[in-house]
């Protein structure tokens, strides 16, 4: 499934208390949170768009870049808070990022953000709200984002030169319970050629754990 492209100025969800206890609705924005500033990174070191369209900004102790573009802030924003319901339900199970080839829609990169999130009691209804799940210091959680993030950054240096110009979309997997709104339309897998998988770090909140991964198109033998 994936949300139409109509590239919100750049929702910043601020978590700057301690989360503990935490309940899916504060994993939740901690998660989407950590999925647009992955975004962002990913979109900035691939060089997607233009050095010049990203202003730098420090989150979770380290310099990360966010676009400036109005068109796909307003993208972001309009996505966002729907991942943000799915995750504080239960119901996300993934995020994928493609990045294409604006000539031909060829698949060159996928980025892959699976989501698993901790068993609940047969008879609690997720709402997030005010069910406690896990225990987990702010701190631990932010380090473990802190190195998907640095190594996002380091796979510039074996990830092929993305040398023709490109576009990106977002892929959303949920369960089959979730409510999906109108102008989401299911689409199929995104097939790259010749791929090459690399697993990447994986980060946790005690409720959500997030592991991430990246395939690309290898040159030719």
């Amino acid at each position: 499934m994936t949300g139409k492209f109509n590239k919100s100025s750049s929702m910043n969800v601020s978590v700057s208390q301690q989360v503990k206890p935490i309940t899916l609705q504060g994993s939740a924005t901690i998660v989407v949170q950590f999925f647009k500033y992955a975004v962002n990174s990913i979109l900035y070191q691939r060089g997607v768009y233009a050095s010049d369209t990203f202003d730098r900004c420090q989150q979770y102790g380290i310099t990360l870049f966010t676009t400036k573009d109005k068109e796909i802030n307003e993208y972001f924003e309009s996505v966002l808070p729907n991942l943000e319901n799915w995750l504080a339900h239960g119901e996300l199970r993934g995020v994928s990022l493609v990045i294409t080839s604006a000539l031909t829609g060829e698949h060159l990169e996928k980025w892959d953000f699976e989501i698993h999130t901790v068993p609940t009691d047969g008879d609690t209804t997720i709402t997030g709200k005010k069910r406690e799940y896990g225990k987990k210091e702010l701190a631990e959680i932010q380090k473990g984002i802190r190195n998907v993030m640095r190594q996002i950054t380091a796979t510039v240096t074996f990830l092929p030169l993305l040398d023709v110009r490109c576009a990106f979309d977002l892929r959303i997997y949920v369960n089959k319970e979730a409510e999906v709104m109108r102008g989401w339309v299911e689409q199929s897998d995104s097939n790259i050629v010749n791929p090459e998988r690399v697993e990447l770090r994986s980060f946790s909140t005690s409720v959500h754990r997030v592991q991430a991964s990246v395939t690309y198109k290898a040159d030719d033998p």
